[in-house]
């Protein structure tokens, strides 16, 4: 098996979506574009698939229509080593789009992430600790992660 990656379907922003990921992310580009033939459903010649990397994983989006829309039953993990990152990660992707709760954003093309600092799975690991419960009940008062809120809830400041 050579692999899993995404497959992310857009109506007709693929290459756009593609370039503005491409564009936030390190160690990231896009590698390929393919396009509709005739006798296809979109325009000979429009963008049907577009394969590129982030932070060097592979991906496709395809420009398959407006029958499927991106929701919040998947979403993208950004795991962040410091605040600085979570703020970068967060601003960006945030930017024409719309925060939720507990580290959760849609972008501006409705695909859901979620910008995570690395030691957030560790903090909540251990399962009915009251250190899990101080930080997943800190988390519940956030949208976009604080990390140094974490972890005073962790050390039960």
């Amino acid at each position: 098996m050579k692999g899993i990656s995404p497959f992310l379907w857009f109506d007709s922003e693929a290459e756009e979506a593609a370039n503005y990921y491409v564009s936030i992310f390190p160690n990231s580009e896009i590698k390929q574009i393919s396009h509709y033939a005739e006798n296809m459903p979109k325009p000979a010649g429009s963008v049907l698939t577009v394969g590129f990397t982030l932070n060097g994983e592979p991906y496709t989006a395809l420009n398959g229509g407006p029958q499927f829309k991106f929701n919040e039953a998947v979403s993208l993990v950004v795991h962040c080593e410091d605040q600085a990152e979570i703020d970068y990660y967060w601003d960006k992707l945030v930017e024409g789009g719309s925060p939720m709760a507990c580290g959760w954003l849609k972008d501006r093309y409705g695909l859901c992430w979620q910008i995570v600092p690395v030691q957030f799975f560790d903090m909540i690991s251990d399962e009915g600790s009251e250190q899990a419960a101080r930080v997943l009940a800190a988390m519940n008062t956030m949208i976009k992660f604080d990390l140094a809120a974490l972890e005073k809830a962790y050390r039960g400041e």
